[in-house]
């Protein structure tokens, strides 16, 4: 059993791949709409259209959605989000994980793989005996049209055996974002769920050792 749980630790580099790809497919349609317009003179009207253009494609990015409040999630049962395994199939969550206690690790952005890496380094290295699921959570329509493009950025760089272990969330992830706050993205959102779904541990300051402690323990204490 504990093989499983060290297996389902493998998806640390998954939501990187995604994530960065996402990132660079919206921030090219931007650049190469202004390297387009500046080949060639703009007067007027072509410059206002030029301008409400990068701006439109900016607030369908992840790069302009709006931050949530820090909140409070714990004696809260997870909302319901529709998500998709980087193997293709739907699940809800959380009913998907009703029965078992699972952590999920949810990132925003790029750059909160950084410390999603650390949480699940600690993980493996204090053997804590959790189911793990990472859920990548891209905000923006943008992101929503291209999900497909970006999923097989993520299947691109892990092995097979563990793309079930990645949910990515897209037409949901405001509603996460809502229930989970959105400031600081650079930091994960650490949700432990009880075998209800609710949540039962939160944490979204960034890993420290203090705190993979204090997890651990609560894990532990939830299966005796």
């Amino acid at each position: 059993m504990m093989a499983a749980y060290l297996r389902n630790l493998c998806v640390i580099r998954i939501g990187a791949f995604g994530m960065i790809h996402q990132k660079t497919v919206v921030d090219d349609l931007i650049i190469d709409h202004h390297l387009n317009e500046r080949r060639k003179p703009m007067k007027g009207s072509k410059i206002i259209a030029a301008s409400l253009l990068s701006v439109i494609l900016c607030l369908l990015s992840t790069g302009c959605t709006p931050e949530t409040p820090r909140q409070q999630p714990v004696d809260s049962k997870f909302p319901q989000v529709q998500g998709t395994s980087l193997e293709g199939n739907i699940y809800t969550i959380p009913d998907e994980f009703i029965g078992e206690p699972t952590l999920l690790l949810i990132g925003y952005i790029q750059d909160s793989q950084f410390d999603i890496d650390r949480w699940l380094l600690g993980l493996v290295q204090l053997e804590v005996p959790i189911a793990v699921r990472e859920i990548p959570t891209v905000r923006g329509l943008i992101p929503r049209l291209i999900a497909n493009k970006i999923d097989s950025g993520m299947r691109s760089g892990i092995p097979k055996e563990d793309w079930g272990a990645v949910i990515t969330v897209y037409k949901d992830a405001d509603v996460i974002a809502n229930f989970l706050g959105t400031e600081d993205p650079l930091n994960a959102r650490v949700a432990l769920l009880d075998a209800n779904g609710n949540v039962i541990w939160f944490h979204d300051r960034g890993y420290s050792a203090k705190w993979i402690s204090d997890l651990d323990r609560t894990v532990r204490a939830l299966r005796r």
